[in-house]
């Protein structure tokens, strides 16, 4: 059984009734869950040092309003209804998890509880191709944009699920300091001495800092979802070839199939706070590395196959 379907909500009461983790595993197909639980946020499952949480299907304005600061044409709002539920990594993809599923870790910023980056759309794939060798029915995959949007926004509508900053300088958002790691707070209390890099020209930053990176994942506030770092750290891919603009109709499950360029989203820790907001979007070819660029896991699923033809 699907957990969209309607008795999905029998889950929730399970384990809040403490049944037997045996006979949810098997009413629901999850054996692929190496521990199961629930919390103020919802319904979560562990595997290889991965926990997602459940995200469940529903509808969406995706994009952003005219006059939201920093927002671009290419954010037309339009509702967006998703009719699958999926899981979802509360943290991007860590370094111990992807050096447990691949082996080499290419991060510069090397630290197992930070997040992987340096890695391409391509690689990001062939780490959910591994993944599901080695974990049958957890079906992993990128998530689609719209998916990723929808998890970002996690109910809200301004341009954070925190509300809308005010964007004093450049990077200079004070709201932002709680919820992500961006260009002007990344490098605040340094933690690496034996990497970052030079912010000491970096202007109008919230703080005073000279080295800059990624941060250890899951250290700023979660959304009402329960989903860390979903703004700022490093940028997601998206399972999506990029769109350049949305049209303002009713969209049902969308996922784009066509261009060389693969989504990106959430920003990361050397972007001004104009770029950190839920409707913030571009893309790169599929074989691009960067240092501020990684990914996130979901499972359930999978998306049109399409999506995957064009790896470079």
């Amino acid at each position: 059984m699907r957990l969209d379907h309607p008795d999905a909500g029998v889950l929730t009461d399970m384990l809040r009734e403490g049944r037997r983790e045996a006979r949810i595993v098997e009413r629901f197909g999850l054996s692929w869950a190496e521990t199961l639980g629930i919390d103020d946020h919802g319904v979560w499952a562990e595997v290889v040092g991965q926990r997602l949480r459940w995200i469940s299907p529903g509808r969406f304005v995706m994009g952003s309003p005219e006059g939201e600061e920093g927002r671009s044409s290419v954010e037309t709002p339009h509702p967006v209804v998703l009719t699958r539920g999926f899981w979802l990594g509360t943290t991007p993809v860590t370094q111990a998890v992807w050096t447990r599923i691949m082996g080499k870790n290419p991060s510069r910023f090397p630290d197992p509880e930070r997040p992987v980056e340096q890695v391409s759309w391509t690689e990001a794939v062939r780490f959910c191709e591994r993944l599901a060798e080695r974990v049958p029915g957890l079906q992993p995959r990128l998530p689609t944009e719209a998916e990723w949007e929808y998890a970002c926004r996690a109910g809200t509508r301004t341009a954070t699920w925190a509300g809308d900053p005010q964007i004093v300088g450049q990077s200079n958002a004070p709201l932002l300091d709680d919820i992500a790691w961006y260009a002007g707070n990344s490098g605040h209390e340094w933690d690496l001495s034996d990497a970052g890099e030079d912010s000491s020209g970096w202007p109008d930053t919230q703080y005073d800092h000279t080295l800059a990176g990624t941060r250890r994942v899951g250290l700023k506030a979660p959304n009402p979802w329960g989903l860390y770092d979903m703004l700022g750290n490093v940028w997601e891919w998206c399972a999506d070839a990029e769109r350049r603009a949305y049209s303002d109709e009713e969209e049902v499950d969308p996922v784009s199939t066509t261009g060389r360029s693969r989504v990106l989203r959430g920003a990361c820790w050397c972007n001004h706070a104009q770029c950190v907001r839920a409707a913030y979007r571009f893309g790169h070819p599929p074989g691009r590395r960067y240092e501020w660029v990684g990914f996130r896991l979901a499972g359930g699923a999978s998306v049109d196959a399409a999506v995957h033809d064009g790896r470079q």
